[in-house]
């Protein structure tokens, strides 16, 4: 109940015009109440042949059965019925949401009797709203929307622990025990002025010195609630800027439905509060008018599979169509190779390993309740000079979900979560990485070899099992990072040395073993292919083909973009029976020359055969790398 007994000025923060007062404004309310119950009765959907269904009536009866109190309303429904109502609830939800929880309790206490006996009162219902408008952005919030209803998109990236709010509170005076009840608080993130002065004037008993009410616990109502932290989503953050962020206040059984990490649309009431403490000392009012904003949330909608649609708006059916034409073309594989940094030279392998990345497996649960991912994760290792970088910032681009980190900026709680303590409550919360970010798209992790052993070693688990878990300052939780790595690097010695073997390579088995597919790119000096490569070179830099404009036989990168998000969320690939046997046959080949190399080895220095079994799948993927 922090915040109680301070003592500042009284503020609200409904600006929806003033507040009807009197019998008029009175009777008003009754009629808007008296609308909000005809809704939630009378709300139907279905035809005449399969009959009506009472779609919020029979909600509220099913849920409070259950001892669920609360009932989601959606805004295109209230629109339909009656478009004041909802016009009114867009304009000025601060009051009119709570008319409607009133009508909804009221509803619910019609629809549940005769109830069990020693539950006469009806609960408390809360209403959250749901609406299919197009959501706004974090950057045009602006003061013209204080205390409208809006609806934001964004990752929850820090989430504090569940406390109590009180919404009526009983105070006392220390001096003549005088007991004022039942005051209400205003929802939000506000507290309650308390009176400077006490009022009973009693007969023969000197005044009640200043402030002298404190708060009577036992007799206050309090409902849980949570704060949590909201960052724009990465592709929506112009270049050059900082992603920015906003305060969400969550109450009663919006408590506890996110967790860091996920991808959210928030309906909420934009509202300010106090911008820190001000000196009530001499004339020092210097931050008196000043507020800073947050959001009243109303309604949480949760991307669950991380099927990364973030950036793409809705598909059209006409783009739908043009995918299908797209799909069933048979050299759709080249295509989508050649559409990958087409201003890159050659490549082809690598080009085509990536374009299986973007678009990704099918992750399959099994019977015993295991997991396998079906997400790729791949690995680019050689020389310098070779695009590997520019590769990997054209697949952050071209990914519904990109992340782009460096290896030498990065640290393990950067690329994972963190603990932190929160500046305001002081205690700990936890806010996401890298790779929490990226659920449902692509890490792209650049000079991958100047990562420290340690940061290396942190990303195991997210690499295999798709999971963060975290154990730190009394926090023990786990969180998703359904993505695929794609990392590049460059080999020991700069340039790849022929003569060194697998003293090129500087990682450890454990992370070798997590990539799927690892490329040697190596430059080889070859006459012809130089003379190639330059005339590619200038032709890029002469030609005046724009960004937008794509050579014959490629798809354009918008279109690309939309193409991978609809296939990702769409489709589920599976693995025919042939392509199955060359794996395994494959598989076999690559174990018996790491096991042929192995002997070779042993036999010119058997010394080796104390580290034998920790290099046989390094051995195995140096012999038969991709070029």
């Amino acid at each position: 109940m922090s915040g109680f007994d301070d003592a500042g000025i009284f503020y609200s923060d409904s600006f929806g015009g003033e507040q009807p007062v009197g019998e008029d404004g009175q009777a008003k309310k009754s009629q808007l109440k008296k609308r909000f119950k005809e809704f939630l009765r009378q709300y139907r959907y279905g035809t005449d042949r399969t009959g009506f269904t009472y779609k919020y009536r029979d909600e509220l009866k099913r849920h409070y059965n259950l001892g669920e109190f609360w009932i989601e309303v959606e805004m295109e429904d209230l629109a339909s019925f009656d478009e004041d109502l909802a016009d009114y609830l867009y304009k000025q939800p601060t009051e009119h949401l709570q008319l409607l929880e009133e009508a909804a309790q009221e509803v619910a206490d019609e629809v549940t009797r005769p109830r069990p006996a020693g539950e006469e009162a009806v609960q408390d219902i809360q209403v959250m709203l749901r609406s299919d408008a197009n959501p706004a952005n974090i950057r045009s919030l602006k003061s013209e929307q204080m205390s409208h209803l809006v609806k934001i998109p964004g990752i929850i990236i820090a989430a504090t622990a569940v406390r109590a709010k009180a919404t009526k509170i009983s105070i006392q005076c220390r001096s003549c025990r005088n007991t004022i009840s039942n005051i209400p608080v205003r929802p939000g993130l506000e507290g309650y002025a308390m009176p400077r002065k006490c009022n009973t004037e009693q007969a023969g008993r000197p005044k009640c010195p200043l402030d002298p009410y404190f708060i009577i616990p036992d007799k206050c109502k309090c409902v849980d609630f949570q704060t949590l932290k909201l960052q724009e989503s990465p592709d929506a953050v112009p270049h050059g800027e900082l992603p920015r962020h906003m305060q969400l206040y969550c109450d009663r059984y919006l408590c506890d439905k996110v967790v860091p990490g996920n991808r959210v649309t928030i309906m909420g009431i934009y509202s300010i509060r106090k911008s820190g403490k001000t000196s009530t000392k001499g004339r020092d009012r210097v931050g008196v008018g000043i507020r800073s904003s947050y959001i009243r949330v109303v309604g949480i909608q949760v991307d669950t599979e991380g099927t990364g649609r973030s950036g793409v708006g809705a598909v059209t059916p006409q783009e739908e169509e043009e995918f299908r034409r797209l799909a069933s073309r048979p050299d759709i594989y080249e295509t989508i190779a050649k559409s990958i940094a087409p201003s890159i030279y050659g490549s082809s392998d690598i080009k085509k390993a990536i374009a299986c990345l973007l678009f990704g497996g099918s992750r399959k649960r099994l019977p015993d309740g295991l997991t396998r991912r079906g997400d790729i994760n791949l690995l680019m290792l050689g020389d310098p000079g070779t695009a590997k970088s520019q590769l990997l910032k054209f697949v952050e681009r071209c990914s519904p979900i990109g992340v782009y980190t460096s290896g030498k900026g990065s640290s393990a709680a950067g690329l994972t979560a963190s603990v932190m303590r929160d500046p305001v409550s002081r205690n700990f919360i936890m806010e996401g990485g890298a790779m929490v970010l990226a659920d449902g798209g692509v890490v792209c992790i650049d000079e991958f070899d100047k990562m420290r052993e340690d940061d290396r070693v942190a990303i195991h688990e997210a690499m295999e099992q798709q999971t963060i878990s975290i154990a730190k300052a009394g926090i023990t939780t786990t969180l998703n990072s359904r993505c695929s790595v794609l990392a590049a690097a460059n080999s020991v010695y700069g340039r790849w040395d022929d003569t060194k073997g697998e003293e090129n390579i500087d990682f450890m088995p454990t992370i070798l073993s997590r990539f799927d597919m690892i490329f040697i790119v190596k430059d080889e000096h070859n006459e012809q292919r130089d003379m190639t490569l330059a005339k590619h070179v200038m032709n890029v830099h002469l030609s005046a083909r724009t960004q937008t404009q794509a050579v014959d036989g490629e798809v354009d990168l918008n279109t690309l973009k939309k193409y991978i998000a609809y296939c990702r969320t769409k489709c589920g690939p599976r693995m025919s029976v042939e392509a199955a046997d060359k794996l395994k046959n494959r598989y076999v080949l690559m174990r018996s020359g790491a096991r042929e190399h192995e002997r070779e080895r042993a036999r010119r220095d058997p010394a080796s055969l104390l580290l034998s079994d920790n290099w046989k799948p390094l051995s195995g993927f140096q012999k038969h790398s991709v070029r």
